[in-house]
């Protein structure tokens, strides 16, 4: 992928890094003079770093942002971030933009607008929540804007309700699909005549609002 970052703070220069460390290609954007020269200094590669506004289409133009295939809004300014992914969505028709969120009041508005918005507050706060209320499922990833999510149940060693089953028998609830399966220290991919065993490690994927619904018809609980 080719990804467009606006900002070059902790967040930004992580997520350059990790990107780049995985064979895509990156571009900086960074109007604070001293830090796009450490980011041209410090980051693996040779990513294109823009001096300059993410907020101004002249520097979104600079970077590329016409052939990218994500934009990302990573400012400690919220207001910012939101301008510069309407702009690169709307002047230069980028099919994805990821914003972060420093206030979560605010996650609303870009979701309003078509912007994947990210709070890590909010995902703090849903990780405590989910696992003080679901117990052994874990949520391993929210997807898009936060309705489907692909999670980890264990099944219990002991009076497991579907062990001894194929897939295809279970009665799952609408929108889960079970994807793959832990046992031990192997993956097993799923299909309809995969049969469970006790301790297995579900992966599944699944709307939000049905995750307690399939813990139930996993466990029993």
């Amino acid at each position: 992928m080719y990804v467009v970052i606006n900002g070059g703070g902790k967040v930004a220069s992580y997520l350059a890094r990790q990107l780049l460390d995985h064979g895509h290609a990156v571009a900086v954007i960074e109007k604070r003079e001293d830090v796009a020269r450490k980011l041209a200094a410090e980051l693996p590669g040779d990513p294109l770093i823009v001096l300059g506004d993410g907020c101004d289409s002249v520097y979104q133009e600079d970077a590329g942002v016409t052939r990218a295939d994500v934009f990302v809004a990573a400012t400690g300014d919220d207001d910012d971030n939101l301008v510069a992914c309407q702009l690169a969505k709307i002047a230069f028709g980028v099919p994805r933009a990821v914003a972060r969120v420093n206030n979560p009041k605010n996650e609303h508005i870009f979701h309003a607008l078509g912007i994947e918005a990210i709070s890590s507050t909010t995902i703090i706060s849903r990780l405590i929540e989910e696992e003080a209320t679901i117990g052994d499922m874990r949520t391993l990833m929210a997807l898009r804007k936060g309705d489907m999510a692909i999670v980890e149940i264990e099944l219990p060693v002991d009076r497991c309700v579907v062990c001894g089953k194929q897939v295809a028998e279970l009665n799952l609830p609408a929108d889960c699909l079970i994807v793959a399966l832990l046992r031990g220290d192997d993956t097993i991919p799923v299909h309809g005549q995969t049969e469970m065993q006790p301790g297995d490690v579900v992966i599944a994927f699944t709307k939000v609002a049905h995750e307690r619904a399939l813990k139930k018809a996993l466990t029993g609980e």
